[in-house]
């Protein structure tokens, strides 16, 4: 037969290890919780990173259609002070033309 002190000390160790699976419990579940919330935001940080890199590819396109224009704009800066530009806006707006050469508009 146990006696009086084995049966409180039984006691007070079926205690502790009930507090022992309860803090243990407690510890799962928030490590649990935890790890659902930073699936969650990983989940939200991929479709932003998506996002993000979608509209840099827009951007970039933007740029190289930008760069092309500027390109155009400097080659005809450059054909405006050629003396053919001159020529063709003589013959196009004031109807000039060389001694040599016959002029056809259309009716």
């Amino acid at each position: 037969m146990k006696t009086m002190k084995q049966k409180k000390a039984h006691e007070r160790r079926g205690q502790q290890l009930q507090r022992h699976k309860r803090s243990i419990l407690l510890v799962v579940s928030a490590l649990a919780l935890l790890i659902v919330v930073v699936a969650v935001d990983s989940f939200s940080l991929q479709a932003k990173n998506a996002s993000y890199q979608k509209q840099e590819a827009e951007l970039k396109e933007q740029i190289k259609e930008e760069e092309q224009k500027t390109e155009d704009i400097e080659e005809f800066e450059e054909y405006v002070k050629t003396d053919e530009y001159v020529e063709d806006k003589a013959k196009e707006k004031l109807g000039l033309a060389y001694p040599n050469e016959t002029l056809f508009k259309a009716e």
